[in-house]
């Protein structure tokens, strides 16, 4: 099969194109590198060292002796999309690459605007592209978990049969995003929709819960081949921050009162769940929802059970909460599409937990101290950001 991956030099984006790669597949990634923009305008690195697309690509030849195109340029680019896209001739097109911060989306208004054109218009090109070269290429967008909110009955994977003054229907299931970045991830859902009811596309839409990991087994054959490892305020995921601040002797930070709850997954479900998804596609004209996460645990929950498996002394602090979010909330959301087609989950262990210690370890001298905190309110219209650089948004 041709896969064509896009955001393929981000975090998720390139362990799996070398998990489709290893697999048997024929490969090629696009990228703007944006995402390594933003750590410019931040003004902090990912922790694990990561080498340029040039060179990964490269060193994956080497080591596996496969070949990976690479495509750079940017999404919101519609005359570059179709060139690409009938260049390559994918049978399916996985969807990274686009702003995926929700902290970002907040900064303010320029940043807000920025995440929703970049990602709408983005997919809107990429819908387009199939649209008029091949209305078979299987559309696999990663959406996000925070699409749903938090809503107090069950949630169900994308679709809800609702009965109303007698009469029943299927509708796409009732979104309560939880910022502007996630705002961008409910309208992509909503067009990619439109556009399997109106040009038959075949589309997979996968809402993720909270990434944690540092690699694969193919991110672990050489150095080289590392993907990114995330902790500060704006871009880090929970797991990861915590599990750095442990090995640094510093509190693990807990927003709110840490109630709230979130599905998880590991980075090596990720790439498998792409597989699952890209290998088993959708029909024509059918739009499904995959809730692609392993298992869910309060934020306390998940500072708690770090602060258990850290060998030295681990200690939790609550702190202001600066998102605007339910706490106390009810969650129960579905999951059993992936699993159906052959998932088999890899749930949090103190194995996985020591050998994220293992890789902050490593590179704990790379960690700046003054990124961790959040900086970020959504209640403000415009933050100050201490490594934010004047003009870097625009450069994106």
């Amino acid at each position: 099969m041709r896969i064509l991956v896009l955001g393929g030099d981000g975090y998720l984006g390139w362990p799996t194109a070398l998990h489709l790669g290893a697999l048997g597949h024929d490969v090629a990634v696009n990228d703007n590198f944006a995402r390594r923009r933003y750590d410019e305008e931040m003004g902090v690195e990912s922790l694990v060292p990561i080498c340029t697309l040039e060179e990964r690509v490269t060193a994956w030849a080497e080591v596996s002796g496969n070949t990976i195109g690479s495509y750079v340029g940017d999404l919101c680019d519609a005359p570059f999309v179709h060139k690409m896209v009938g260049d390559f001739r994918p049978d399916t097109i996985v969807h990274f690459g686009e702003q995926r911060a929700a902290p970002y989306s907040m900064i303010d208004q320029a940043h807000c605007v920025y995440t929703q054109t970049n990602n709408i218009v983005g997919t809107l090109n990429v819908m387009y592209a199939i649209a008029d070269i091949d209305r078979d290429i299987h559309l696999v967008k990663l959406g996000t978990m925070g699409e749903y909110g938090t809503p107090n009955i069950d949630i169900e994977e994308g679709w809800l049969e609702v009965e109303h003054n007698g009469r029943r229907d299927r509708v796409l299931y009732p979104k309560r995003p939880g910022s502007f970045y996630h705002l961008s991830k409910v309208h992509d859902s909503h067009n990619i929709e439109f556009g399997c009811r109106i040009w038959g596309m075949r589309a997979t839409d996968l809402n993720q819960g909270v990434v944690y990991g540092a690699d694969t087994e193919q991110t672990k054959l050489d150095p080289r081949l590392a993907t990114r490892f995330d902790y500060d305020g704006v871009f880090g995921t929970v797991l990861n921050r915590m599990v750095i601040q442990a090995v640094l002797g510093h509190p693990l930070t807990v927003y709110g009162n840490g109630s709230q709850t979130r599905g998880l997954i590991n980075l090596v479900d990720t790439v498998e769940c792409i597989r699952l998804a890209s290998e088993n596609p959708a029909d024509r004209g059918e739009f499904r929802v995959f809730n692609q996460f392993t298992e869910h645990l309060s934020v306390r929950q998940i500072a708690e059970t770090i602060a258990e498996e850290y060998p030295g002394e681990a200690t939790i602090e609550m702190v202001d909460n600066p998102r605007v979010e339910a706490e106390d909330h009810y969650y129960n959301a579905k999951h059993t599409a992936l699993v159906d087609l052959g998932l088999k989950p890899t749930l949090l262990s103190m194995a996985l937990i020591d050998h994220l210690f293992e890789v902050v370890e490593r590179h704990k001298d790379r960690v700046d101290l003054a990124a961790i905190m959040p900086t970020v309110s959504w209640r403000a219209t415009t933050n100050e950001l201490p490594h934010t650089s004047a003009g870097a948004l625009a450069q994106t």
